[in-house]
């Protein structure tokens, strides 16, 4: 039971990240591709905003899917952790809840990733796990990458710029979810 709850949570949340990654990178799965990503990473103050799109759309699709197969372990949930702080960190100001576009979805990936690096990819994977000195280079690099994003972001050195307005798509389903939530509370005699 273990060993299938393991291999369903890395296939979750690395199937989840890696399509998150494409969204932002190509624009599938119903997402903005590179150029409307960096567009809303430089409205949130991160720049180089392209390079830092290319990077986090990257580290998405290639730490996902290293989670998800069980390749490498533990440098795709590391990917994933690193990648998730600075996500999280880069919403902290809108609050913990995904309601405000706040780091909730960001920080419970990061938990979850975190977990998945301490208790290893299980038995039912895709390849080996990471000599040693890779995962050492691989930890280094990425907390190195990971730190100096959040540090700019946390110093002061990110302008404060406001969120990047929703598209059409959202606005609609936000008015959809508002009318069904006030169609609930009217009474049926009325």
């Amino acid at each position: 039971m273990r060993d299938l709850a393991v291999f369903t949570g890395r296939a979750v949340v690395g199937g989840y990240v890696m399509g998150h990654g494409a969204q932002k990178l190509l624009g599938a799965f119903g997402g903005k591709g590179l150029e409307r990503a960096s567009a809303d990473f430089e409205r949130m103050g991160l720049t180089p905003a392209r390079s830092l799109a290319l990077l986090g759309s990257t580290t998405e699709i290639v730490g996902g899917a290293l989670t998800a197969l069980g390749i490498a372990h533990p440098i795709g949930e590391l990917m994933v952790v690193g990648d998730m702080a600075v996500a999280a960190t880069a919403h902290r100001s809108n609050g913990p809840f995904a309601a405000t576009r706040g780091f909730e979805l960001p920080a419970t990936n990061l938990a979850f990733a975190a977990v998945l690096a301490a208790v290893g990819p299980g038995p039912l994977r895709l390849g080996p796990k990471a000599s040693r000195r890779m995962m050492v280079l691989a930890t280094a690099g990425g907390a190195a990458v990971a730190w100096g994003v959040i540090s700019r972001m946390v110093s002061g050195n990110r302008a404060e710029r406001p969120e990047p307005e929703p598209d059409a798509t959202e606005i609609r389903d936000d008015a959809a979810v508002l009318a069904s939530e006030q169609a609930a509370w009217v009474p049926a005699n009325a």
